[in-house]
């Protein structure tokens, strides 16, 4: 938690404006943030400055594993979090590429699971690091990465957090992830909790120890119309003691995430948080 603030401090302390294109909004952004979860001490971070709706994040997490392309996929798992990108971005809408009602395109895990090949066909990247390291092999080339520029064309959104890097030592299995683009007082909340998550379940199904998250953002910002929400009332607010996430030890393997897993098999224990702040969202 202390790292969040500390971030967001240093965007209003030393961050530069910046216009975005894509919202018409300026940004108060500065360039390099590197975030540690330690998932081997269960330190969850979850935001208590204010209230965070953790369940959406991980349902999203469970989407982008499933290489869901549907907004009303999404909804079902238990996140409203793609309808905007997918019903309401005028571009999108313009697209003739888009399929029609909550289609997505070809955005996140829909990369991921079935990455094009130039020369036809596709590569599912997540299994085949699942299979390696089930079988206790770290192959530094494997990532499971939504970044493909070829493809940006044929989905509403372009990744923000893209790649997600395993390496496994000494039994110990570690995670870097990649983000080009934070908007740190929406985004970020939930992609923190993902990262940490993901190496969690990653972890349990592969039969390792896990170890630290480690989470590089490029783009740290905060849109004009969130500033005052931010210093003058989420950076006032003292952090509570972090939490905890249980997750259900049941969950065994990849298909056991692609199939019966919900909502309902993970936990927080311990939670204290302030009021929720209702931040603007860029669509």
């Amino acid at each position: 938690m202390k790292q969040y603030l500390d971030l967001c401090q240093r965007i209003v302390e030393q961050g530069k404006w910046v216009e975005n294109e894509r919202t018409g909004k300026r940004c108060l952004t500065v360039i390099n943030a590197d975030l540690t979860y330690d998932v081997a001490k269960g330190e969850f971070p979850l935001v208590t400055t204010r209230r965070s709706y953790w369940k959406a994040a991980i349902a999203e997490l469970l989407g982008y594993i499933r290489g869901y392309s549907s907004a009303a996929d999404f909804r079902q798992l238990g996140t409203k979090s793609w309808d905007a990108n997918a019903n309401e971005n005028v571009a999108w809408l313009a697209n003739p590429h888009r399929k029609g009602e909550d289609d997505m395109g070809l955005v996140y895990g829909a990369v991921g699971r079935n990455f094009p090949k130039p020369d036809g066909g596709s590569v599912d990247l997540l299994r085949q690091i699942v299979d390696d390291l089930k079988r206790g092999v770290d192959n530094r080339g494997e990532i499971y990465t939504f970044y493909h520029p070829g493809v940006f064309h044929l989905g509403c959104l372009r990744p923000c957090l893209h790649s997600h890097h395993f390496s496994l030592l000494d039994g110990t299995l570690y995670l870097n992830s990649t983000q080009r683009s934070a908007d740190v007082p929406l985004g970020l909340n939930w992609n923190m909790i993902q990262c940490y998550t993901f190496l969690a379940l990653m972890a349990q199904i592969t039969g390792h120890q896990a170890g630290q998250a480690f989470h590089k953002i490029v783009n740290a910002h905060i849109y004009e119309d969130q500033l005052d929400l931010m210093q003058n009332e989420q950076l006032k607010r003292e952090p509570f003691a972090a939490p905890r996430l249980i997750i259900n030890p049941d969950i065994k393997s990849l298909a056991d995430l692609e199939t019966w897993v919900t909502l309902d098999d993970f936990k927080v224990e311990g939670y204290q948080y302030h009021p929720s702040i209702q931040y603007p969202f860029s669509v």
